[in-house]
């Protein structure tokens, strides 16, 4: 046999391994050395057929063989420069340049919170900074990459599809009143809630509660780029 054509794909353990000619422990054979390397051909329950490079076969257990990691598949295509950093660093100042003109707006009062939810909505920032270390987020592919200096390379990504954009109902224009009419009392949709009553004058108006902002997105877990 052709050693450069033999492929492990175990080993025996430290401590060597028993073999046999046939699965019957009857019929035991020669021991492997420790960490020999054998490539798996055949199974039986247990049993396991290893092949060795000089050519012989045995028969062990295959529930003490070894695996060996797998070689990675051939790249499809020559090596390529290590993405730059800089653009998602550009991407990433920019949204947060707009995210804090709008958190402006709201403490100016000019944006209310409805307003701010809805210029919002999808936006994500992330941004980490540790001497030459930089985390930073890449929304367009919804990943997490690692930078040490001038590497940028894929560190965590997620498989959730962006959020889809909501759509604002447009309420009907009611119909106007006849000159000199009075006008008409607003009527309840049916199954939607009654009117709060009007506060007594001098007493202190009720503070509106938010509603809570739930969040479309889980936390972003680790996978291949």
């Amino acid at each position: 046999m052709d050693e450069f054509a033999f492929r492990p794909t175990h080993v025996a353990p430290p401590d060597g391994l028993a073999t046999w000619t046939a699965p019957d422990p009857a019929r035991p054979s020669t021991r492997l050395d420790p960490l020999l390397p054998v490539r798996l051909i055949a199974r039986q329950g247990d049993w396991a057929q290893v092949l060795c490079s000089n050519g012989w076969t045995a028969w062990v257990d295959g529930r003490l063989l070894v695996a060996l990691p797998q070689p990675p598949p051939a790249a499809g295509g020559p090596p390529a420069r290590t993405a730059d950093p800089r653009p998602a660093l550009a991407e990433a100042e920019a949204a947060l340049v707009r995210h804090r003109a709008l958190l402006e707006d709201l403490a100016a009062g000019t944006l209310d919170l409805e307003a701010f939810r809805e210029q919002t909505r999808g936006l994500r920032i992330g941004l980490v900074a540790d001497g030459e270390a930089l985390w930073v987020f890449d929304p367009v592919h919804d990943r997490w990459c690692y930078c040490d200096g001038l590497q940028l390379q894929t560190y965590a990504a997620t498989d959730r599809p962006p959020p889809a954009p909501v759509s604002t109902p447009v309420s009907p224009v009611p119909p106007t009143a006849a000159p000199g009419s009075p006008a008409p009392s607003p009527t309840a949709a049916p199954g939607s809630p009654a009117p709060s009553p009007t506060a007594a004058p001098g007493s202190p108006a009720p503070s509106p509660t938010a509603a809570p902002v739930h969040s479309s997105y889980a936390p972003t877990r680790t996978g291949e780029p």
